[in-house]
């Protein structure tokens, strides 16, 4: 159980150091796109983005929770 934790930390703490964020960019190619395609990809990466943190703790107090009541 341990290893999976370890294994998921590093793996989020990994990949933000490949990927670069570039806002100027993606601000530039949503605004000349006319389709709206890109937008709402970009909308829905910032939703995943979001979200994401939320269910980390989520989970955590639900393992504290059960913790405790054990």
């Amino acid at each position: 159980m341990r290893t999976k934790i370890f294994l998921l930390l590093l793996v989020f703490l990994v990949l933000p150091q490949i990927m670069e964020a570039q806002c100027a960019m993606c601000r530039a190619v949503v605004e000349s796109e006319a389709d709206g395609k890109t937008a709402e990809g970009i909308n829905n990466g910032i939703v995943y983005l979001m979200a994401i943190p939320y269910l980390l703790v989520v989970a955590l107090f639900y393992f504290i929770y059960k913790k405790m009541r054990a």
